[in-house]
């Protein structure tokens, strides 16, 4: 039921709180307010949201920076919003930590699919409550447990958010195949892919960071130019 999700709404423009709020309620959403970037952080860590919607402009602690310092201890989904289309500015963004990327004006129902899309990929990999234990996934020295949903590089537990975990999840299921950027992007967006291949690219290099001895050598998530990505044991 979406009266389980508490979702958290941060923006400077409180008519814009007003209106994301309502539509939420309405759905049956439990709904948290914050104006900054600090009340956001502040907010993260005290009222347990399971996703985050997030305005890039804003005083004092930007979107940009509240993300980058939610991302620091919290897996929680979050959904940016912003005025600006550019590419430059979605790439900002996901690079910042989002999981997804909105531009304004939206339409209402474009969000609430967007929210209810991220809130079922985050629960189904077992955020928000349990799942069945499944096989642990070891390729190499990286190894993905999918019943705890920790990856252990080199034994050493990484923590990744629910969008790297399931491209992860998707790539070393499937050790030695490539995948294009399209087809991840449907597996872990369950959506339909249209101009992804900077989203894609954002969270591959995101996971990289934090698996690969030197991210501009991987030796396991490599790309295979003009097709897509490929996860390998070196």
């Amino acid at each position: 039921m979406a009266d389980t999700y508490r979702i958290l709404v941060v923006d400077d423009d409180f008519s814009i709180v007003h209106i994301i709020e309502t539509a939420l309620k309405q759905a049956g959403y439990q709904v948290l307010t914050a104006h900054d970037g600090e009340a956001a952080c502040h907010l993260a860590d005290t009222g347990n949201p399971q996703l985050i919607i997030m305005d890039v402009m804003m005083p004092h602690c930007n979107g940009l920076l509240a993300t980058m310092r939610i991302r620091k201890n919290h897996n929680v989904p979050i959904l940016m919003l912003s005025a600006k289309a550019e590419g430059s500015d979605r790439v900002l963004g996901l690079e910042a930590g989002a999981d997804d990327y909105l531009v304004k004006p939206f339409y209402q129902q474009e969000l609430l699919a967007r929210v209810k899309a991220l809130l079922r990929r985050y629960d189904a990999l077992g955020s928000i409550r349990e799942t069945q234990s499944q096989d642990e996934i070891r390729v190499g020295d990286i190894s993905l447990n999918t019943s705890t949903k920790q990856l252990l590089v080199r034994g050493e537990a990484v923590r990744l958010t629910s969008t790297e975990y399931k491209i992860l999840q998707v790539l070393m299921a499937n050790p030695g195949r490539v995948f294009p950027a399209e087809e991840i992007y449907e597996r872990v967006w369950d959506s339909e892919a249209y101009a992804v291949e900077n989203t894609v690219m954002v969270h591959i290099s995101r996971i990289r960071e934090k698996l690969e001895l030197n991210p501009r050598k991987p030796e396991y998530l490599k790309v295979v130019w003009g097709i897509g990505y490929v996860f390998e044991a070196p």
